[in-house]
C-alpha cells in the first residue's frame, strides 16, 4: 500500500509518497504530472522513508548538500527509469542540457541521442521524485531555463540556492 505525507517547503507544499522502506513520489502541489505514479487508494500515513526524505529536504532547503539520498523506488518504464538514474548523476549546483542528457542516455543504451531527445524530455518532465532526482538541473541549449513541471520560477530559485550553497570556492557545505 502506498502512503502519503506532506512537507511545507519554502516553495510550497510537497506531497511525499512511499511504500515499504522507499520513497516513491515527491511532487509540488499543483505541478504538472502530480501523482503520476499513484494508482489510487493511497492513504495518509507515516513511513521511515518520509522521515529520511524530510531530513534530506531540511538540509537541501537550508543550503546544504545532503550527504545521503533517501531510499528511492523508481516507478515507470525502463526507459524513464534510465533517464531518472542519469539525472541522479548530475552534480549538485551543475546543469546539463537536454541534448547532453539524451546523448548520455543513448550512449548507455547504444542508441542515437538525437532520436531520443523528445523522449528524454518527456521522461524528465514526468520525474516522480522532484528535487531528489534533480530534474531542475536540466536546461535548454545555451543554458536557457526551459521545462520544469514545478514551474520555471521554482527552477530558477532551486538553481540559485545550489549556486549560493557552492559559493565562490566551489565547495559544498554539508
Amino acid at each position: 500500500m502506498t502512503l502519503l505525507a506532506h512537507y511545507e517547503s519554502p516553495l510550497g507544499e510537497l506531497t511525499l509518497a512511499g511504500a515499504g522502506s522507499a520513497l516513491t513520489g515527491l511532487w509540488f502541489a499543483g505541478q504538472r504530472h502530480f501523482g503520476s505514479t499513484l494508482l489510487g487508494g493511497e492513504v495518509d500515513g507515516e513511513l521511515p522513508a518520509f522521515g529520511e526524505a524530510r531530513r534530506w529536504l531540511d538540509a537541501y532547503f537550508a543550503g546544504r548538500v545532503p550527504a545521503w539520498t533517501p531510499q528511492l523506488e523508481l516507478r515507470g518504464t525502463e526507459f524513464r527509469k534510465a533517464v531518472w538514474r542519469a539525472l541522479l548523476e548530475i552534480p549538485y549546483g551543475e546543469t546539463l542540457t537536454y541534448g547532453e542528457l539524451a546523448r548520455r542516455v543513448a550512449g548507455a543504451r547504444g542508441g542515437d541521442g538525437a532520436r531520443l531527445a523528445r523522449a528524454v524530455g518527456g521522461a524528465v518532465g514526468r520525474n516522480p521524485l522532484t528535487l531528489i532526482v534533480p530534474c531542475h538541473r536540466v536546461v535548454g541549449a545555451g543554458g536557457s531555463l526551459t521545462g520544469y513541471a514545478g514551474g520555471l520560477e521554482r527552477k530558477r530559485w532551486l538553481l540559485g540556492l545550489e549556486r549560493r550553497a557552492l559559493g565562490e570556492s566551489g565547495q559544498t557545505s554539508r
